[in-house]
């Protein structure tokens, strides 16, 4: 299997199992981290083991590699097809003719209310109080505001996956979207590592953006967050 194959599962179960809960053949992110979750195989007895890590009347949130299919006891909640992109091109740097880049500031704990704020806005995937700490998160601000931000969610041997890389409305056209994701692929390629990231299908601004970054895609998968019901 390659490291990106059953992207969440491998995550969980070598660079980032200090953030796993698990049960029988289920992992997910510590709920307070993520929403994300995974069954070793989309078999009756992975969900039985997602049911059971979940509880009743709780979400989690999966990357399948097939259309979810209606199952008795859950509840498809929503969903859409996301690709999965790689740089290949490791030394990939992109030039600008624009003005001097903005600062960057590396974000804690302290920042995690207004990256929450922003996520919640912009809505790049499932962020919680505490996914800052999977990684090294930057972001822009302007105003006395965070505009802007990017960093690091799920790793794998060799890998790291770009993430919540998201601007506030009110700021876009700036480039402050390339300017983040390129030093946080810089610093990735720094570790000897190579970036890849979700996106979903229909984000077509943001699939060209990560295509002049040195992106490409490797394969379609699909995001469904799930409801556990009480039979």
């Amino acid at each position: 299997m390659h490291p990106l194959d059953n992207i969440i599962w491998n995550a969980l179960t070598t660079r980032q199992t200090e953030f796993a809960e698990f049960f029988g053949r289920a992992r997910r992110f510590m709920p307070e981290v993520t929403a994300l979750g995974a069954f070793e195989a989309p078999t009756p007895e992975g969900y039985e083991s997602l049911a059971g890590l979940v509880g009743t009347k709780s979400t989690v949130a999966l990357f399948l590699d097939e259309p979810y299919q209606r199952r008795a006891g859950w509840e498809f909640i929503v969903g859409a097809p996301i690709l999965q992109m790689v740089c290949r091109n490791g030394d990939s740097t992109p030039t600008s003719q624009a003005p001097p880049e903005p600062e960057l500031v590396e974000l804690g704990d302290a920042d995690s209310p207004e990256m929450i704020e922003l996520t919640a806005l912009t809505k790049p995937g499932p962020f919680g109080k505490r996914t800052h700490e999977l990684g090294t998160y930057l972001g822009i601000r302007g105003e006395g505001k965070l505009v802007a931000m990017a960093g690091e969610r799920m790793k794998v041997p060799e890998w790291t996956e770009v993430s919540a890389v998201c601007t506030h409305p009110e700021h876009t056209g700036h480039g402050y979207a390339r300017v983040l994701m390129a030093e946080v692929m810089r610093r990735i390629r720094s570790r000897g590592e190579k970036a890849f990231l979700h996106v979903r299908e229909d984000n077509v601004r943001a699939i060209e953006l990560y295509q002049r970054l040195g992106f490409s895609r490797r394969k379609r998968v699909h995001f469904a967050v799930l409801r556990k019901g009480g039979s």
